[in-house]
Formats: C-alpha cells, sequence, structure tokens
C-alpha cells in the first residue's frame, strides 16, 4: 500500500461526509424552520403533462424524476427550465400509470441547468377524467 492512499482515502471521505451532511434533509428541515409534513427523499420516474386551459397539452408531455414525496406534494427536477402552473403527473404503480393533478408552487435553478419544480397535489384522477392520456407511456 502507497504511503499516501490511506491520505487520499481520508480526503475523499471527507469531502463525501461534507455533501451528505449539506444534503440531509434532517439537517436542511432544521435549517429552513418547522414545516408541517416530513418529506421523503424518493426518486421515481414521472411523466408529467402541463394543461392548458382545461385540457392535457399532450405534446408537451415530458419526463421528470422526484426529488422529494411528502402526503401533499413532491419536488420534481426537470433538465430545463418549463413554464409550468397546473400539471397532471404519472406515477407507474403496480403495472399501469396513476395520475395526480398538481399546482406548482416554486420553480428553482439548482444548477448545472437543472431545475426544482415544488408541486402541491390536490386530486387522483380517475379512468375517464382524461382518456387521452391511456395512450401515453415512457
Amino acid at each position: 500500500m502507497p504511503l499516501f492512499s490511506r491520505r487520499t482515502e481520508l480526503e475523499v471521505q471527507s469531502f463525501l461526509i461534507k455533501i451528505v451532511n449539506n444534503n440531509c434533509p434532517e439537517l436542511k428541515a432544521m435549517l429552513d424552520g418547522p414545516r408541517a409534513e416530513r418529506r421523503v427523499p424518493l426518486v421515481l420516474v414521472t411523466l408529467v403533462v402541463p394543461m392548458t386551459g382545461k385540457k392535457p397539452a399532450l405534446g408537451q408531455a415530458f419526463a421528470a424524476t422526484t426529488k422529494e414525496v411528502s402526503t401533499t406534494g413532491m419536488a420534481l427536477i426537470l433538465n430545463e427550465p418549463r413554464p409550468l402552473d397546473e400539471v397532471l403527473v404519472g406515477v407507474r404503480w403496480e403495472g399501469e400509470l396513476k395520475w395526480c393533478r398538481g399546482t406548482a408552487r416554486h420553480a428553482n435553478p439548482i444548477g448545472g441547468g437543472f431545475y426544482q419544480v415544488g408541486l402541491q397535489l390536490t386530486g387522483m384522477l380517475h379512468t375517464g377524467d382524461y382518456p387521452e392520456l391511456d395512450d401515453l407511456n415512457f
């Protein structure tokens, strides 16, 4: 074992600990103040369909990943800024897409060309609400 290999291992371990400590949801929640609900760090692939008026804009549908999920919403990571207001979010559950209706509450750049969008989810869609969603898949 080379003389300095242990030193470089300690250096990378120290760096990784800093990353974890600075991104730990429990620590961030204490800095931001108390929240009404806890958020769970959870990465899921979603299909997002913006609403135009009362209709889903199928041609503008895109995939995104979740960052966090709570009982009333989720944070999505997007690879470009998108003007979102009301959206439908599809999440794969038990072999099919389940759809939720949501409203964007904030959109913030997080670096590297990525954006975080906070959604408040207001309800589930039921079969037949928008039959055109049946043709979407990812």
